[in-house]
């Protein structure tokens, strides 16, 4: 039987960055990865945006570990070449009534470590983007957006740099427990470890409750929800990303402009429900008529048909049975009883930016 010291379940965002704070902390180090190449999942899938902060309770893991996680990306982009663009972000209130709720994101923003936001008046907002119809914004200019698969790229890099290894096209199918360790099945080949890391994504709930004699009420249940995006044909009048103000289940209609300066808008909200089967990534364009209602709220001048099918992503959410607040979950061995085996739950937005901050926490645990 082969054995490693570390094992990594999934080759997105999250499973790469811890991989390569543990490879470059000594650790030998194996990723598995499924697709037939590094972040196909959620990592690719999504806005690319390095997120400031504002939205998660304060304490939460979610709001220390994006606060933490901007500056280590900022930081790690400057040292490996990694395209971004700190384009700052407008949250808009369309109405006087929606003022109320930038001010509460200030304070929030502020009680997690986001100390550069500032609350604008409309005279103030409509000098930075004229196009829009905003009664007020609340600014946030440490907000950007990157190059997220060649950020994945440098992290193998670093992986493969320190000794460690990646490997696609592996499918895990069984984690159980041993005498000397926790054997992964993969492929249909054993190969025992004396830790495990599961980074799976949209299949770490799926395949950390398929662990025999793991304790399930220390483990949520999965729930999943599809994000489509909509691309702009021509050319957006705007210079920042421009958020409306949260929606259940996500943070609204907005939008972004690539490093290529391409405006896509999006993620809505699809509700998929709690199973793996197959996901469907297609895009219906029919969904663009609500596209076109939440955009002309902020931007009225929005040409018609001028919205084009682009991609989708699936969040891999979670919820308890006890409905405790839902945050990122860590979920180790004093938790669930299985000795080595470190469950990364829950972990959609703002994933990216907090992944080297997931990854720094669990290095200073393991090492």
């Amino acid at each position: 039987m082969d054995q490693v010291d570390v094992l990594v379940v999934g080759g997105g965002g999250i499973g790469l960055s811890v991989a390569a704070g543990l490879a470059k902390s000594g650790r030998e180090v194996l990723v598995l990865e499924r697709e037939f190449s590094i972040g196909q999942g959620t990592s690719s899938r999504n806005s690319e945006v390095i997120h400031a902060g504002i939205y998660y309770p304060e304490n939460s893991l979610r709001a220390d570990v994006c606060v933490r996680g901007k500056e280590l990306l900022y930081d790690f982009c400057n040292k490996h070449s990694v395209s971004h663009n700190r384009l700052g972000k407008l949250i808009v209130a369309t109405e006087e009534s929606e003022i109320a709720k930038l001010e509460d994101m200030r304070k929030r923003g502020m009680a997690n470590g986001v100390h550069d936001l500032e609350l604008l008046d409309k005279k103030t907002t409509l000098a930075l983007e004229p196009a829009l119809n905003a009664v007020a914004a609340l600014w946030s200019p440490s907000t950007g957006v990157i190059d997220s698969h060649y950020l994945m790229f440098c992290l193998q890099g670093e992986i493969e740099n320190h000794g460690g290894l990646v490997i696609c096209q592996s499918d895990v199918q069984l984690i159980e427990t041993h005498s000397n360790g926790i054997i992964v099945h993969v492929d249909g080949q054993p190969i025992l470890a004396s830790c495990v890391i599961n980074a799976a994504g949209l299949n770490a709930v799926p395949l950390a409750r398929s662990i025999e004699g793991i304790n399930l009420a220390a483990l949520p249940q999965a729930l999943y929800a599809k994000g489509n995006y909509f691309k702009l044909a021509g050319k957006v009048p705007f210079s920042h990303l421009i958020y409306p103000a949260p929606v259940p289940g996500g943070l609204g209609t907005h939008l972004t402009i690539d490093l290529g300066g391409q405006a896509r808008f999006g993620p809505d909200v699809e509700w998929l429900g709690s199973t793996t089967s197959e996901f469907n990534f297609e895009v219906d364009p029919n969904r663009s008529e609500g596209f076109y209602e939440a955009i002309r709220r902020y931007w009225p001048a929005l040409p018609d048909n001028s919205l084009q099918a682009d991609y989708s992503g699936i969040r891999p959410k979670i919820i308890w049975d006890d409905a405790r607040e839902v945050d990122f979950e860590i979920s180790a061995p004093e938790e669930h009883g299985i000795a080595g085996l470190y469950n990364l739950l829950g972990i959609e937005s703002p994933g990216l930016t907090s992944s080297l901050a997931i990854a720094e926490r669990l290095v200073a645990r393991l090492v």
